[in-house]
């Protein structure tokens, strides 16, 4: 496999750490609210990534981290933590703000058929780890106490902007936006390590420290939760490309300040998804959910072929139009390999050409574009029988995840046992006992079976 690197700033040939395994770490949501479709294309990028290694070969163990607390409103250590603005705005704990959030996301990932990492760790559930890792840094010299946080001393590296190219005098205050100057720091690119009381008082998840009671900055969590659970070599760092600077630089700096070795090889970061209000976000426009394109009829499935059909790399724009493009092609495709016959016929001889044209398109930085030509391009050749491409079909879609084969469902049509649970119903409507009424027809609808009723009276329908 090639994938573009972010840290060499060009197209690499991948080569684990350890032959046949791929330790690969993603940076999991903010939980302050829903994961908007921006957010989201970026998720669909490294699920692509993880399962194009799976098809490869590789065994992958890969790790996600749940931000629940620490992550402020602004880059430079200022600002509000997002979880507490999220648990204001609903007036809840942060705790309960964290779990809702946590689930709509999940739910959100199955809904885009994006794999659940292997790992999946709350960044309040490590709190002796950050500890333990900012004392090494203090030790080491790499951090110092002022104002009563601790901050990491980017001054003791000579390579800190590695990851970024920048240079120094661009990053000072007053040059970036919305960076205000912090008199604690001995420089203003240092970072927090620890906050406590004396920089935010109403901070609702606070732990004893050395330092004073307090919580954790938002950049060590991912340092620390990747060296745990991945131990001192990374393959893999993916997020988006917002993530690349300060967070990612400063995770490469404080992990390779504690580990005293290079850390993370490959960098992988998905470019933004725009919309008419330019970058994606929670705060411009319509708050574009995945549950808002379901409102609209928009099978979610339909968008993550609309993120398939763009290079992660590029920046992608997204409008109505667009998607509607998206969801009508990918109807046709599947009603084109609903079509094909299932009588077994396996043309052997073509299987390996296409299974290497594909290969050829995720070793080519991850295209997916051309990985769905590969797609069409198999469908439409004469010399296959539909049984070969309904096997090379599921074969490409173990990377693709679109649900390319509907599972055939099993229909319970017991005639008798129907008409029973109609009648149960129509005395239970007759009763105004309308919840039971409801859970009749949905326990009915789970098993494929759906009531319509008539003037004639309740008849069903089988659901194909």
């Amino acid at each position: 496999m090639k994938l573009y690197n972010t840290l060499s700033k060009k197209i690499e040939e991948f080569i684990s750490h350890e032959e046949g395994i791929v330790k690969m770490y993603t940076c999991g949501p903010t939980v302050y609210h829903f994961a908007h479709i921006g957010n989201l294309r970026t998720y669909i990028a490294e699920d692509v990534l993880e399962r194009s290694l799976h098809y490869l070969g590789y065994q992958v163990e890969r790790v996600m981290n749940i931000t629940d607390v620490g992550h402020l409103t602004s880059d430079s250590d200022s600002g509000e933590d997002k979880m507490l603005k999220g648990a204001k705005r609903e007036h809840k704990s942060v705790l309960e703000i964290a779990d809702m959030y946590t689930e709509a996301f999940k739910q959100d990932c199955e809904k885009l058929n994006i794999l659940w990492p292997d790992t999946v760790v709350k960044a309040t559930s490590q709190i002796d780890a950050y500890i333990q890792v900012i004392q090494t840094l203090l030790e080491k010299g790499y951090a110092y106490v002022s104002g009563g946080n601790v901050y990491f001393d980017t001054s003791k590296l000579k390579d800190y902007y590695k990851l970024t190219n920048h240079k120094e005098d661009d990053m000072v205050v007053g040059v970036r936006e919305g960076v205000e100057y912090d008199e604690a720091k001995r420089n203003q690119a240092d970072f927090a390590l620890w906050f406590t009381k004396s920089k935010f008082e109403d901070q609702e998840l606070k732990w004893d420290s050395p330092w004073g009671v307090g919580y954790p900055g938002w950049h060590i969590e991912c340092s620390c939760i990747s060296m745990k659970y991945l131990g001192e070599y990374l393959d893999i760092h993916c997020g988006g490309v917002d993530n690349i600077f300060p967070h990612h630089t400063n995770e490469i700096a404080q992990s390779e300040a504690y580990l005293g070795h290079d850390w993370c090889k490959y960098w992988f970061h998905v470019e933004h998804l725009n919309d008419i209000h330019g970058k994606m976000a929670k705060s411009s426009g319509e708050f574009k959910t995945v549950s808002l394109l379901e409102e609209k009829g928009y099978d979610p499935l339909a968008y993550r072929y609309f993120c398939l059909g763009s290079h992660y790399r590029k920046t992608l724009t997204f409008t109505y139009e667009s998607l509607d493009t998206a969801q009508n092609a990918y109807k046709k495709l599947k009603n084109k390999i609903k079509s094909l016959s299932r009588e077994p016929d396996l043309h052997e001889s073509k299987i390996d050409y296409y299974q290497e044209k594909f290969k050829e398109a995720i070793n080519d930085d991850l295209n997916t574009s051309m990985m769905l030509t590969v797609l069409y391009d198999m469908l439409k050749d004469k010399e296959l029988t539909d049984f070969t491409k309904l096997y090379l079909t599921e074969d490409f879609d173990k990377v693709l995840a679109l649900n390319l084969i509907d599972e055939e469902k099993e229909v319970n049509i017991d005639e008798e046992y129907i008409n029973k649970k109609i009648e149960e119903r129509n005395e239970a409507k007759k009763n105004k006992d309308f919840a039971l009424a409801d859970q009749i027809r949905d326990e009915l609808l789970k098993d494929n079976i759906k009531l319509i009723d008539t003037r004639e009276g309740t008849k069903f329908e089988v659901i194909e």
